[in-house]
């Protein structure tokens, strides 16, 4: 079991917005997860400036998937442009 936090950029298009969650979703499946929860937490401060953004909005996915999977999605979610950060936790 994985929960992973995401912080999206708070200055996303609608369209843009929604090609995003999109693609986590797909990285998601692609990589043969099953995916618990998926919830958004909204659009909070940070606590400090991250690539010069000042908010950011906030994702929450419980999973399950192979330890070895982990790395192949950590690395396709920091070459996302739009993600701020991530954080992928076991539990």
């Amino acid at each position: 079991s994985y929960e992973t936090m995401f912080i999206l950029r708070s200055d996303l298009t609608e369209e843009k917005f929604d090609k995003t969650l999109t693609q986590i979703k797909d990285v998601l499946s692609k990589h043969k997860t099953s995916v618990d929860e998926f919830k958004e937490w909204g659009k909070q401060r940070l606590a400090y400036p991250i690539k010069k953004k000042q908010e950011g909005i906030y994702y929450l996915a419980k999973f399950h998937a192979d330890p070895d999977v982990i790395s192949k999605m950590r690395r396709t979610f920091n070459l996302n442009d739009t993600i701020l950060r991530t954080l992928i936790t076991a539990v």
